[in-house]
């Protein structure tokens, strides 16, 4: 697979996450609290809070604001019960849309995602309706700024380490992996001194469709509106940006 055109201008994709970098924060405190919740303080114990750990800084979340989370989570008394929840969706021209939350009233929850919907022209469709069309993916960005490795070298390192893609792109390296196999190719990019622009298993679309800029702005509104909703953790779509 190809890198992610995301990723391209990585400059000023950086100066709009800084932008929107106190709602992207607030996000992932409420997915250490669920991981904490889940399976205790100890990353070392808990593989799912070493994987949040690692999206936190690639995030550019502090360290300081990290464990701050993490003791408060442990030290919570918070009785609200979180529930993971998915949903899957049409947006513009049948873009395929699938929204990860987390939740403590699922009836608040869907009706505020199929508003959003409503509101853009799309429709919440069923689950599975557009999961298909989708595969659950490590998936590790890194700038070529910020490193001093050869292409080779690297490519080595995570294909050794169990990667099952290697690409290459105009301004950064697309690792891809099993879901299973993530936190180990992490681990090792990360002995060798790397930091990531992108470090999180998430869906990965196997498909995409292309919209013309009228559709683009409507796309980009529902995405924009999906991700302003508290309880929404992760948007994936299958549009070609």
């Amino acid at each position: 697979m190809s890198g992610h055109s995301k990723w391209h201008n990585i400059q000023a994709k950086k100066g709009k996450a800084d932008a929107a970098r106190g709602k992207i924060f607030t996000k992932l405190g409420r997915e250490l609290l669920i991981a904490v919740k889940a399976g205790g303080p100890d990353p070392a114990g808990n593989s799912k809070l070493k994987d949040v750990i690692a999206k936190c800084k690639a995030a550019n979340m502090p360290n300081d604001t990290i464990n701050n989370a993490i003791k408060k989570a442990a030290g919570s008394t918070d009785s609200a019960n979180y529930e993971e929840m998915i949903y899957e969706g049409y947006g513009t021209n049948g873009v395929a849309v699938i929204v990860e939350a987390s939740t403590d009233n699922k009836n608040r929850t869907a009706a505020d995602v199929r508003h959003v919907f409503d509101k853009a022209g799309g429709n919440l469709g069923t689950t599975g309706c557009v999961s298909y069309l989708f595969n659950k993916k490590g998936v590790i960005v890194i700038d070529k700024t910020t490193t001093d490795l050869s292409e080779d070298d690297l490519m080595m390192i995570a294909l050794d380490a169990g990667a099952e893609d290697f690409q290459p792109d105009e301004e950064i390296y697309e690792i891809t992996t099993n879901p299973s196999d993530f936190s180990a190719v992490r681990e090792k990019l990360e002995e060798q001194g790397l930091e990531f622009l992108e470090a999180e298993v998430k869906m990965v679309p196997t498909t995409t469709v292309e919209l013309d800029e009228k559709d683009s702005e409507k796309m980009q509104r529902l995405l924009d509106n999906l991700d302003d909703l508290d309880d929404v953790l992760n948007v994936y779509h299958n549009w070609d940006e």
